[in-house]
């Protein structure tokens, strides 16, 4: 058995291919519907401003012992 990714697009209950590849005559499988919501409206710039400060050492190297725990060490 192998398996293969296709991208496709449901169109009125048709699944058709999104990419050059065609799809299979018959085929079974599983269906994952990625569904992105509409964005209702758009959020404005500088939504926070003032809310916060950005500290003068924000871009200073992390710790030796912090880079290493993203390392799992």
């Amino acid at each position: 058995m192998s398996y293969r990714t296709l991208e496709v697009e449901l169109d009125h209950g048709n699944v058709v291919s999104k990419g050059a590849e065609a799809l299979p005559e018959k085929a079974s499988g599983l269906l994952t519907i990625l569904h992105t919501p509409p964005l209702t409206k758009l959020r404005p710039i500088g939504l926070a401003k003032g809310q916060f400060t950005v500290p003068d050492d924000f871009n200073t190297p992390l710790p030796e012992d912090v880079l290493l725990s993203f390392e799992g060490k």
